[in-house]
């Protein structure tokens, strides 16, 4: 269940630090940095909870795999671009 109302925010965080390395004159790159790692680690969080709670136990591996399948793919095409 994806919360929008979190996306909306670390999208906002996203585009602070964003704006903060292109130059524009913005303060708190540092604290987008902040906002996204804390929604992160709420939503990775969550995640891990419902697996407890769903079967009883965590699955690291498994957590990488989807992971994996979910980051790698536009990581490798982004690859692709750059070459």
């Amino acid at each position: 269940m994806r919360i929008l109302e979190l996306d909306g925010l670390r999208a906002v965080a996203v585009m602070m630090v964003f704006m903060s390395h292109s130059g524009v004159a913005l303060l708190g790159g540092g604290i987008g940095v902040d906002i996204f790692f804390a929604i992160s680690g709420f939503i990775i969080t969550r995640l891990l909870l419902r697996e407890i709670c769903e079967t009883g136990t965590i699955s690291i591996m498994n957590f990488y795999k989807r992971r994996i399948v979910r980051l790698w793919p536009p990581l490798f095409a982004l690859l692709l671009c750059l070459e």
